[in-house]
């Protein structure tokens, strides 16, 4: 598409120049200037900012060089230049609001389309919730009591049994207990609290080894050791060299410790090790057991690591599990950043010459481009830039009187001020007697600048008193206006009608500005109002799966933890040791009831169904910011910008910014992809930045054009 328009721009530069210097025909140059516009819209529309903009750039360089070509000279050719930029921003801003509104389209039809798989997405994530709770909580407690109550029954020593069956009335009451508030918000951990789990485990621990080695040694020695000694120290090492951290990141760690510990209770019958560093920025979490024995058979249920390991690489850390030195290490890395602070959300997003800010600047480059560049070229009039200091002073004013466009969104009620104010000053210099264009001769080529800025005030602004800015454009213009050598006799009835006149078109900018807030209002409503039926859909949904999987624990899990407290306070090691193995074996039929509920298809484009779709690429979802609604276009393309990020095993996150939405995460290899990805950035206004260690972020802004 860039090769037409270079070739064919010659024609416009033959349009611009062609009746000042008898160059080219005017119904050729018409012909080809319509074919190069058109040529440059295609490739704003079609292709990347960034290569539509070069477009516009070679073909104001094809009219430069025409003019040159020609003998024109360099005033005539800089006049030519600032009209044919004007000319190609406009074109170049239209093609691009066009690539944005089909991008918006296409994303908001995605979403709506699959907007029926939202609640199918929040039951299922909490099944996991509930799923991963379940096997961190409940089969902990579970996998101790059968483990002790095992080793009680194994050795003939009514001390031990007494004590197992203490132990397992007092887990098995903790188990009911958090079943029982499985649905519910647990308060947050401490690094205390890992404390006090690596104790009750080298409880545990050394019940288990007394179990695997003859009684009279147990007797003689064990026993001995664990009545003398923490009970820690006798068969678990233990050692924590970080003071303190945030909740989320202890939860996290209290985690890894639990489920490494309760693996090593039903798999290895050695020694465990527990280790909490503090490392620069991060905490480290290292359990390692010597191996040995299980304990029992089938305690497990398969997916305790792989839950972790999302759940760890979801928070930006790390886990491994494999074999060392004969038995098994799990060892996280977690970040902890400061409690005031808990994320640094990067503030250079980029593309402020897309979206909203490009057709800002292009207005400012319109407005430059119609009034100077126009009384650059030669004319009959006299000639404004005879004097050197008389075309400085026009250019100033041309220049103030178009920047307020720049702001006319965040800052529409003075920079309306601005432009009327440059307007008398021109006036004043006119009653002064400078050598320029009177205002009254120019003001009707550039008083559109007023009116996008009174457009600017009803679209953005909704202030009691903004009706009175198409008032003082009124006014302000009967002024200049009414100041020309052209008007004669009663100059105060001329201003009154002059100023009436203005009014109407001044009256109906501001008024189709307040016609556009007030249906971008209604639209925002009624997006609102979709958005609200469907959480509330979701909501339903995920109360449901929680029924239904508090339910089955009731007729289950919960019932054989009750029997085991029930068995526990009578004595009868064998009906808890029966019952506490019928409960994991109820939480394991729950586990793979659950994984057989799962939906096979694609979850829907939005931004909770990234964490979905991070799951099953192996991969991990981490959200930062404040969680806000988004409309339904930026959440599916927040999406599309995630699965592109998402590569088998790799983590994204969801930065939640103000105007926007950033997701990182690594570079996807070779350069296909990344041009479609850039590209798809590109069509939503956004951007993507690849930094030299291969981290990439697609900023997505959230556009909405006055």
């Amino acid at each position: 598409m860039l090769l037409p328009g270079v070739l064919g721009v010659g024609t416009v530069g033959g349009a611009l120049v062609g009746p000042g210097l008898g160059v080219g025909t005017v119904a050729g140059a018409l012909v080809g200037s319509v074919a190069v516009l058109v040529a440059l819209h295609s490739l704003a529309v079609r292709r990347t900012a960034g290569l539509a903009a070069a477009g516009g750039v070679c073909a104001v360089l094809v009219v430069i060089g025409t003019a040159f070509a020609a003998g024109a000279p360099v005033r005539t050719v800089a006049g030519l230049a600032l009209q044919a930029a004007g000319l190609a921003a406009v074109v170049w801003v239209m093609g691009r609001s066009r690539r944005r509104r089909r991008s918006r389209r296409a994303a908001a039809a995605a979403y709506r389309a699959r907007s029926a798989a939202v609640p199918r997405l929040a039951a299922g994530t909490e099944r996991a919730r509930l799923m991963a709770e379940l096997h961190d909580v409940a089969a902990h407690r579970l996998t101790g009591i059968v483990v002790s109550a095992a080793a009680a029954t194994r050795l003939p020593d009514p001390e031990l049994a007494v004590e197992a069956a203490r132990h397992a009335a007092e887990a098995g009451r903790q188990a009911v207990a958090e079943l029982d508030r499985l649905a519910g918000a647990s308060e947050p951990m401490t690094l205390e609290d890992i404390d006090a789990l690596v104790a009750e485990h080298g409880h545990l621990d050394y019940r288990r080894a007394a179990a695997a080695v003859p009684p009279q040694v147990a007797e003689l020695g064990y026993r001995r050791a664990a009545a003398a000694v923490p009970p820690q120290v006798a068969e678990l090492g233990y050692r924590r060299a970080a003071a303190a951290v945030p909740p989320q990141v202890a939860d996290l760690a209290y985690r890894v410790v639990r489920e490494a510990l309760t693996n090593a209770t039903r798999h290895a019958a050695g020694a465990s090790r527990v280790r909490i560093d503090a490392l620069p920025g991060e905490l480290a979490v290292t359990v390692t057991d010597s191996g040995g024995t299980p304990a029992a058979a089938g305690l497990g249920t398969g997916n305790g690591l792989a839950g972790l390991r999302a759940a760890v690489r979801s928070a930006g850390g790390s886990l491994r599990a494999g074999p060392k030195d004969g038995g098994w290490e799990v060892r996280a890395v977690i970040p902890v950043a400061p409690e005031a602070a808990p994320y640094a959300l990067p503030t250079r997003r980029g593309g402020g010459w897309r979206g909203s800010s490009a057709l800002d600047g292009t207005l400012v480059v319109l407005a430059i481009a119609l009034s100077l560049g126009a009384n650059l070229l030669p004319g009959d009039d006299l000639d404004p830039f005879a004097s050197a200091g008389a075309g400085a002073l026009l250019a100033v004013l041309f220049g103030l009187h178009a920047l307020p466009l720049w702001w006319r969104r965040n800052a529409s009620r003075r920079s309306l001020v601005v432009a009327l104010a440059t307007l008398m000053t021109w006036l004043g210099l006119d009653m002064a007697g400078w050598p320029g264009p009177p205002i009254s001769d120019t003001f009707l080529w550039c008083w559109w600048v007023e009116l996008a800025l009174v457009y600017a005030i009803g679209a953005c602004r909704a202030g009691a008193r903004d009706w009175l800015a198409p008032a003082a454009v009124a006014g302000c213009g009967g002024l200049a206006l009414v100041s020309g050598d052209g008007i004669t006799g009663d100059r105060p009835a001329a201003w009154l009608v002059l100023a009436l006149a203005l009014a109407l078109p001044a009256w109906a900018a501001w008024a189709s500005g307040r016609f556009v807030a007030a249906r971008r209002r209604r639209r925002g409503t009624a997006l609102a109002r979709e958005r609200d039926l469907l959480e509330r859909d979701a909501a339903m949904a995920a109360t449901a799966e929680r029924r239904r999987i508090v339910g089955g624990l009731r007729r289950t899990a919960r019932r054989h933890a009750q029997r085991v407290v029930d068995g526990a306070e009578a004595g009868d090691l064998e009906v808890v040791l029966a019952e506490a193995k019928a409960g994991l074996s109820a939480l394991r039929e729950l586990l793979a009831q659950a994984r057989e509920r799962e939906v096979s298809d694609d979850p829907p484009p939005t931004v909770d169904g990234i964490a979905a779709l991070a799951a099953r690429r192996g991969g991990a979802a981490r959200y930062v910011g404040i969680r806000r609604p988004l409309s339904p276009d930026a959440e599916a393309t927040a999406y599309e910008a995630a699965r592109e990020l998402l590569a088998e095993g790799t983590a994204v996150t969801v930065i939640f910014l103000d105007g926007g939405v950033m997701v990182s995460g690594r570079s996807p290899t070779g350069p296909v992809v990344r041009r479609r990805l850039r590209a798809f950035a590109d069509a939503a206004d956004g951007t993507l930045t690849i930094a030299d260690d291969g981290a990439a972020q697609v900023w997505l802004p959230e556009v909405f054009l006055p």
